[in-house]
């Protein structure tokens, strides 16, 4: 095929690209509302909460104004490029009177202008991290003919990311959307401008392809998700009108996959880039396989193979069917795996042996696969094995086991099409996940019989059972492990039961403490109390109710004299008028004070501040006996006994409280050798890295600095609402926080995951190396 001219190659590169731009604009904005919708609907901290309500109202009213901004500036430059002229700067006060910006009065530049170079700088920046491959293959075919993206055009050109994103974020400006907003939706931003950026890069090679440039670098398929199969609006502007919640979406789904991409809108950018290099070892070890073997790579019709988490990746896929000879071989070599993993004359057998029986079932494997694509895909799944079961910091016994799944992992890779494409299949989430919980046990650490070990052990048992039911099982037994987890750390695990317990008992009591106080203002409201009573009862009793609930229960003995304590402090500090009252209460006094600071020295309270509560109360009964206080009628009096008796059975639902940093005031007084309380400490956190605080998965590693102290420490429980985390250390030791501190030790990198890629994607990456320094043995 002959090459056209270098130019007007590249003009038609990027005119593709602009089309595939301004037909999936509708879906960008759509994508975006839509995720305002969800970021609202969820659960959060009050603040975060209501800027989350604050965009769904507002962004309604101005999407129309914002798609209008972006779709003129994409025509303009694709006007501009069919007539040769230079694409012009346009920018959100030139735009609507189309004045190129050169033609702009030179001013002072603002401290608005300086935020929103800011802000399209990190989208682009978001862009160029989440396009991968795709981006690389069009640069790559464009300096073939001399026409690459070149960083000193980078603000004129139409590919580049720097010029994408001040085109979006000038028409969010030119719709008047504030930078709080879009503070509150940039990670959603991000993610679906990339997904939007990505499809046009695609589009540019494919034009450049078809005119026969760098024939050599496959067109990686794109997979558009559902929502952009709507129709493209006739006219700037034309966009599904705002509807509530729930309603009809005019056949635009809100984000695809709605499970994977509400939980991408919560990822902080970090989690976005781990996520996005992740994909990327897939794309890379994709695109190399399919370079050595045809057929390895295929196509997905439609959307319902969606890709991973960074939201871009293609469906690839050796086979769609697994050939009968392969099929036959792969239930005898796992037939045989499960014979030799049972224990010989009492002795276990370890990952070298497993190892060395990989090698010989690759063999074997191979001689029955029926195509190169299949001999392939089991040399990539047996070296992804040969990685596990080398991984010294996994448990010997859980490599042992997780060995046993390559059968059924080979039998998956084979069949189905997005095992290679997506770091979100259940396949490989379930390995990640398992390989999580074990991965900071040393050697010798966890015995054999844990109830871990015996759930992994009954999770492989399970996988194996059912081997024709491809991703089904696996993403069942990873919903079962999900919830074993929520109990095995409280109930099972030796080092963080105690720590659970403690924690939980902080909750209980803190939570009951709101409850207590909101109960006793309710009680009190039309009832004549002294003020020193009032707010010592609110303050103070009850978090000593609380306190005796939790450890002696709400029906107790004990707890049922506090709670006749704050009866007996009401009546005591109404005005006596009558010498018989007033030598009642000087005989009731002494037993009710010497209660009254038992209980307050139970709850923990120091004796300062014990001797000064006491003194306001002192000077309570002080006003009762002078008579300046208002009289308390036996009618009220016998109302709130009895209310305080049933104060147990009004009590509103734990789970409608949310705790936050106001109401779970000085935990450290909570604090004993097993359980300490972090109250100071780290960076103010980012809504985005608090986000990233309440999507901690549960038996996940970190590395603490705390205290002068560095240590491997273990997600073991969280609490209501995720309003507390409790971490434990391999000695039992319990570090609890709450969700701002927890937010914030994050923030300062006081508090690192362990591990920066799972294990599967690690398991990749040293595949990737392999197969790169010999890809012969891909069909040997």
């Amino acid at each position: 095929m002959t090459l056209g001219s270098p130019r007007a190659l590249a003009i038609d590169a990027r005119v593709a690209h602009l089309d595939a731009l301004t037909r999936g604009s509708r879906g960008l904005i759509q994508a975006c509302l839509d995720g305002a919708r969800l970021l609202a609907a969820q659960a959060a901290e009050p603040a975060l909460s209501s800027r989350r309500r604050d965009l769904a109202l507002d962004l309604p009213r101005a999407i129309r104004a914002w798609h209008a901004a972006l779709d003129t500036t994409l025509h303009q430059a694709l006007s501009d490029l069919r007539t040769g002229r230079p694409v012009r700067l346009v920018r959100a006060k030139a735009a609507r009177s189309g004045a190129p910006l050169v033609d702009i009065p030179l001013t002072l530049v603002d401290d608005s202008q300086l935020d929103l170079e800011l802000t399209a700088s990190r989208l682009a920046q978001a862009v160029s991290d989440l396009t991968g491959q795709e981006y690389t293959d069009l640069n790559a075919r464009l300096q073939s003919i001399a026409a690459a993206v070149h960083p000193a055009s980078a603000a004129t050109d139409v590919l580049s990311p720097h010029w994408l994103a001040r085109q979006v974020a000038d028409a969010w400006a030119e719709a008047e959307l504030s930078p709080e907003h879009w503070q509150t939706l940039q990670t959603v931003l991000h993610q679906e401008v990339a997904q939007w950026v990505q499809e046009g890069y695609h589009h540019a090679n494919k034009a450049l392809l078809e005119q026969g440039v760098r024939p050599e670098i496959d067109l990686r398929p794109f997979i558009r998700r559902a929502r952009d199969n709507a129709p493209a609006p006739t006219r700037p502007g034309e966009l599904d009108a705002p509807r509530p919640p729930g309603g009809s979406n005019s056949g635009l789904q809100p984000l695809g996959r709605a499970h994977e991409e509400t939980r991408l809108m919560t990822q902080t950018p970090a989690m976005s880039r781990t996520a996005s290099r992740s994909q990327a070892v897939l794309g890379q070890l994709s695109a190399l396989v399919s370079r050595q073997v045809s057929g390895f790579l295929a196509t997905s019709s439609g959307g319902g193979q969606g890709g991973g988490p960074s939201g871009s990746p293609p469906a690839v896929a050796p086979s769609s069917v697994v050939s009968p000879t392969l099929g036959l071989a792969i239930r005898q070599v796992g037939e045989a795996v499960r014979r030799r993993a049972e224990p010989q004359g009492g002795v276990a057998t370890t990952p070298e042996v497993a190892l060395r029986d990989l090698e010989r079932d690759r063999t074997t494997l191979k001689q029955a696969a029926a195509s190169p694509a299949e001999r392939a895909t089991i040399e990539v799944v047996a070296l992804l094995f040969q990685s596990i079961l080398t991984e010294e910091r996994l448990p010997a016994t859980v490599r042992v086991w997780f060995a046993r799944l390559q059968m059924p992992v080979l039998r998956v890779a084979v069949g189905e099409p997005d095992f290679f494409a997506s770091t979100s299949h259940p396949a490989r989430r379930l390995i990640d996940r398992m390989g999580s919980c074990v991965m900071g046990f040393v050697s010798g650490a966890q015995d054999s019989e844990d109830a871990l070990n015996q759930e992994i052990k009954r999770i492989v048992q399970v996988v194996e059972a059912y081997p024709d039911t491809g991703r089904k099982v696996f993403q069942t037994v990873l919903t079962e492990f999900e919830r074993f987890l929520e109990t095995y750390f409280r109930d099972e695990h030796a080092a963080s039961r105690k720590g659970v317990s403690l924690a939980q008992q902080v909750e209980q009591r803190e939570t009951w403490a709101i409850q207590y106080t909101i109960e006793l203002r309710k009680m009190l409201e039309s009832v004549p109390v002294h003020a020193g009573v009032r707010d010592f009862l609110f303050r103070v009793w009850a978090d000593v109710l609380a306190h005796s609930a939790v450890q002696t229960g709400q029906a107790s003995e004990e707890t049922r004299a506090l709670k006749h304590a704050a009866v007996d402090l009401i009546w005591s500090a109404s005005a006596k008028t009558s010498r018989e009252e007033r030598a009642e209460v000087l005989r009731r006094l002494p037993p009710l004070l010497k209660l009254v600071r038992e209980g307050m020295m139970r709850a923990g309270l120091a004796a300062p501040a014990q001797d000064a509560h006491i003194q306001a109360l002192n000077t309570a009964l002080a006003a009762a006996f002078s008579a300046r206080s208002a009289p308390l009628s036996s009618a009220h009096l016998l109302e709130v006994t009895q209310r305080l008796e049933a104060l147990d059975d009004i009590l509103p639902d734990l789970a409608n409280i949310e705790l936050d940093a106001a109401t779970l005031r000085d935990l450290s007084g909570h604090e004993s050798e097993d359980l300490e309380v972090v109250a100071e400490g780290g960076s103010m956190p980012t809504p985005a890295m608090q986000a990233w605080a309440r999507e901690l998965q549960i038996g996940a590693w970190f590395q603490l600095d705390y205290r002068g102290r560095s240590e491997q420490v273990q997600l073991a429980w969280q609490g209501l609402h995720k309003q507390l985390s409790l971490f434990v250390t391999p000695q039992g030791r319990g570090v609890l926080f709450q969700l701002h501190r927890l937010g914030a030790f994050l923030q300062a990198g006081l508090m690192l995951p362990v591990e920066e890629e799972s294990l599967t994607t690690r398991a990749t990456r040293q595949a990737l190396a392999k197969l790169d320094a010999d890809p012969a043995r891909l069909l040997n």
